[in-house]
Formats: C-alpha cells, sequence, structure tokens
C-alpha cells in the first residue's frame, strides 16, 4: 500500500473519530470534550499507521509507537482527570453564546472537524517514521529522538503533577507557582508537548522524513501562538498576584536558570 493511501485511510478514520465525539458533545452539551482525546487520537493514528506499514523497520516502529502511547494516554489521561465534572472550558462557552442556536451544527466545523484536520497532518511523522524499510536498525537520529522526548516527557509530566498537587490544597488558591520545574519555565507543560514532537520527527529523520519537519514547526507555533502559552498568558496577567514579577525572573518557554 502507498504511502499516501496509507495517508487517506487514517484521514478517514480520524474523521469519523472526530464525528463520533461530535455526536457525544451534543449529548452532553459539552463541546471541551474534544482535548480529552487530542492525544488518544494521536495514539490512535500512530497504532493504524503501524498496522499499514508492515514493511518498516520493525525496531524503528516500536520504540515509536511506545513514545506515542505513552504520551498520548497521559495527556488524555491527565486532562480527564482535570476536567472530571467541571462545566465547558470558558472558550467554548463563549464560541456556543455567540453561536446562539446554530452551535450545535458550527460546532462540528469550527471544533472537531477542525481539530481532527490539525491532527491528521500533524501525525504525518509517525508515518513518514514507520514506512520506509530502511535502515532497518536503530541510529543516532533515533535514539537522540528518545532522549529529546525523554526531556520533553519530563517537563510536561512533572509539569502537570506538581501543578494538580499545588492546586490540590486549598491554601494555594489565589497564589502562584513558581517552584520545581515552574521556575525554569513559566509553561513547561506546553515546553514539554512541543519538545516530544521534536523527538518524533527526529525519529521520522532518521527514516528519511526530513519533509515533515512543518509538523513539530506547527505543533510549536500552535502551543506558543494559538491555544497555549499565548492564551494562558491573558488570562494570568490579572488573575494570579506577582505574575508580572514572575514573568520577569523565568523564562516563557524553553527551561532557563530563573534571572536574579
Amino acid at each position: 500500500m502507498s504511502f499516501i493511501n496509507i495517508y487517506l485511510i487514517t484521514g478517514v478514520a480520524i474523521l469519523g473519530f472526530m464525528a463520533l465525539l461530535w455526536l457525544a458533545s451534543l449529548a452532553l452539551k459539552n463541546s471541551s470534550i474534544v482535548d480529552i482525546f487530542w492525544g488518544a487520537g494521536f495514539v490512535l493514528s500512530g497504532w493504524i499507521y503501524y498496522a499499514l506499514t508492515p514493511d518498516g523497520s520493525p525496531s524503528r516502529k516500536l520504540l515509536l509507537m511506545v513514545l506515542v502511547t505513552i504520551w498520548g494516554l497521559r495527556l488524555s489521561s491527565y486532562i480527564l482527570y482535570r476536567n472530571w465534572r467541571k462545566p465547558e472550558d470558558f472558550r467554548y462557552q463563549k464560541w456556543r453564546e455567540e453561536a446562539g442556536r446554530s452551535w450545535w451544527w458550527r460546532s462540528f466545523f469550527k471544533v472537531f472537524l477542525l481539530q481532527g484536520f490539525f491532527m491528521w497532518a500533524i501525525s504525518v511523522p509517525l508515518l513518514a517514521a514507520q514506512y520506509p524499510a530502511l535502515p532497518a536498525s536503530l541510529g543516532f537520529l533515533d535514539y537522540l529522538g528518545g532522549a529529546v522526548w525523554a526531556y520533553g516527557f519530563f517537563f510536561e509530566a512533572v509539569g502537570d503533577l506538581q501543578l494538580a498537587i499545588f492546586k490540590s490544597d486549598p491554601a494555594n488558591k489565589g497564589k502562584l507557582l513558581d517552584k520545581g520545574v515552574w521556575r525554569y519555565t513559566r509553561h513547561p507543560n506546553y515546553f514539554g508537548d512541543a519538545a516530544q514532537w521534536w523527538g518524533y520527527f527526529l525519529i521520522a529523520l532518521s527514516a528519511g522524513g526530513w519533509w515533515t519537519v512543518f509538523s513539530p514547526l506547527f505543533m510549536t507555533y500552535l502551543l506558543v501562538k494559538v491555544s497555549g502559552v499565548a492564551l494562558l498568558e491573558k488570562t494570568l496577567k490579572n488573575a494570579k498576584p506577582g505574575y508580572e514579577e514572575y514573568v520577569r525572573r523565568t523564562s516563557p518557554f524553553i527551561p532557563l536558570p530563573p534571572k536574579k
């Protein structure tokens, strides 16, 4: 089966996946459930690629899918825990109010179809890494990709854990977390997510997928300029006392020693 055919089949699968989530969101009256399944969607895509590329390097395929599965399921589990029994996210509530009665069908295009398209486009290194048969054994770029992934996973997972523990203490309500990994970057979870995608790209690069560099670039852009850092910074500036001082001494994205 050709690369394009595998990619198109996976695109149809993602479309079906998003359509089912959309129907569930109508029943629950909560469009923000789409966030829970962002990571899981890449796990689904990756395993479809795995099944449809029998001629790819077994060691590279296994390495990649272990990393993708750990990342995607952890992310989906964490967002499920964070959003459990909470109302619809304020971003989706605003869109729902603006659209009025037409939101039920507009949400399919504005939320689910759009995110499904992004998921499909961004997932291409997961196919590029698994499609070629050569090189058959793991090389320097594969190991480097694994190391970059592990660095990113540490910041994302530890950052989320430290934040969850911090928020679980009522005494910290309204306070600012600036300890642990949050001392080195204001957004360790977003940085870690981006770093892991650069790790996937390096593994794809080892298999000749240099052209998939647009995927980690686009993911990093989304996390920094669209749905991640930029959006959250607007909210935190007025919501957290001492945040301006925190901004002055702490790197916005890439972990760096704090300024004195």
